[in-house]
């Protein structure tokens, strides 16, 4: 009969890639949604950032195509403990959209078509971190993923890239959003495996 040493138990093997705690690999891209999928077209999609004095910024679909897209390769992790490594998409950086807008709101709330939200600090969405997605894989991003944009915020678990986002509210308070008041962690960093409360 094998015998265990205290505190033994399964170990990565040197080739396999570093994950965040609890994490497992996977080849899909599971569909987890708050609720139905909206149907956004290009030609009614609209995005916004309000700051927190009330003022509003927004770009149609074809304002938002003129503007730098980026390639972004980064790995993503869901709450719900999958990861996918090495994912291509193409987005409009958060740093070009917030560039000119005057806050000193510290946190956003992002908004989405269908009625979900996410607060995000600010200082998550700059630096190169965030994006507005619009393509995954070379292909225009799925209604299912999100499309026809959704916040990219890789950093963070998933559920803070907000699907058919149509816009951040700057906010002087880390308000909860959907999850986050559901149980969820107001940060949801998955290196330190901030899942809930």
């Amino acid at each position: 009969m094998a015998e265990f040493s205290r505190g033994f138990g399964a170990r990565r093997r040197a080739s396999e890639p570093q994950l965040p705690p609890g994490q497992y690999l996977t080849d899909d891209f599971p569909v987890l949604s708050a609720g139905p999928t909206p149907r956004v077209s290009t030609q009614e999609w609209e995005f916004s950032i309000v700051t927190e004095s009330g003022e509003r910024t927004s770009w149609s679909w074809q304002e938002l195509m003129a503007l730098p897209v980026e390639d972004i390769r980064t790995d993503i992790h869901c709450v719900t403990r999958w990861s996918k490594l090495g994912t291509h998409w193409r987005g409009v950086s958060l740093d070009t959209l917030l560039s000119g807008i005057e806050t000193t709101a510290p946190s956003a709330m992002a908004h989405s078509y269908g009625g979900y939200t996410t607060n995000v600090p600010l200082d998550e969405l700059r630096g190169g971190k965030a994006w507005v997605a619009v393509e995954f894989e070379g292909e225009q991003l799925a209604p299912e993923h999100g499309g026809p944009a959704r916040l990219l915020v890789p950093h963070l678990y998933f559920w803070k890239s907000a699907k058919w986002v149509r816009g951040l509210v700057l906010q002087e308070h880390d308000d909860p959003g959907f999850w986050e008041q559901n149980g969820y962690n107001l940060h949801g960093d998955p290196w330190r495996e901030e899942r809930y409360w």
